[in-house]
């Protein structure tokens, strides 16, 4: 069986999210990947990288899988209310529904993690706590058909664990071969109880427009009447 699997993209998304992810998929038997935005026109993603999907949320079919990447446009999707139909509807018959990075704010916001534990990106675990969800600091969480991958790099890990729950654990050891996913980072940098203390401090103060930004649109998207 082939799950049709949604990968939503969106302005200003970051590649490594979709990216990752989407080179496994595309090695493994189980999965019909299918690229899906608001419309089909080009889209930049950070940094400026053009991409288009072939599918619009009109004319796309009935996922198996959901899957939604991060980045710094997922900020204004938070109140859109285009994107979180699309995902609700899409979710009503859904088999999974996942996420990467901060994909799992859009996913919170659409009211599709309530109930759920997930993780995130470090910096935005925060917020999903104040979204009403169980934040988890694992680089994968997975809870029923809510599976989520922390920060960028972690959209692996995720991609690699959803595969072998459906296609086996050969077909992901075999794919992680082949992309020879065998990470030896040059720095033990890569979380924020590794990091430097003052290395913590530049990426947290670097984080902090974002961060206030994406407060308080939930707090809007909290407030009474929405």
């Amino acid at each position: 069986m082939k799950y049709k699997t949604g990968m939503l993209l969106f302005p200003e998304l970051t590649i490594q999210d979709f990216i990752g992810p989407y080179e496994v998929f595309i090695r493994a038997g189980c999965f019909e990947v299918y690229t899906i935005s608001e419309t089909t026109s080009w889209i930049h993603a950070e940094g400026g990288l053009t991409l288009k999907a072939d599918h619009t949320f009109e004319d796309c079919p009935q996922l198996d899988i959901i899957f939604v990447p991060g980045g710094r446009g997922i900020t204004p999707l938070l109140l859109n209310k285009t994107y979180h139909a699309f995902l609700q509807q899409q979710a009503v018959h859904a088999q999974y529904i996942t996420s990467v990075c901060t994909g799992a704010l859009l996913l919170a916001a659409a009211g599709l993690l309530k109930g759920y534990k997930a993780t995130t990106h470090w910096r935005s675990m925060e917020l999903l706590t104040t979204m009403g969800v169980e934040a988890i600091t694992e680089r994968v969480v997975t809870d029923r058909n809510r599976i989520t991958g922390g920060g960028i790099t972690a959209g692996i890990d995720f991609a690699l664990t959803l595969t072998a729950q459906l296609g086996g654990e050969e077909m992901a050891k075999t794919i992680q071969l082949m992309l020879e996913y065998n990470p030896e980072p040059p720095f033990q940098s890569g979380s924020p109880g590794t990091a430097e203390p003052h290395i913590f401090q530049r990426a947290h103060e670097a984080s902090q427009p974002v961060f206030e930004s994406r407060r308080k649109i939930i707090q809007q998207l909290l407030s009474p009447g929405n």
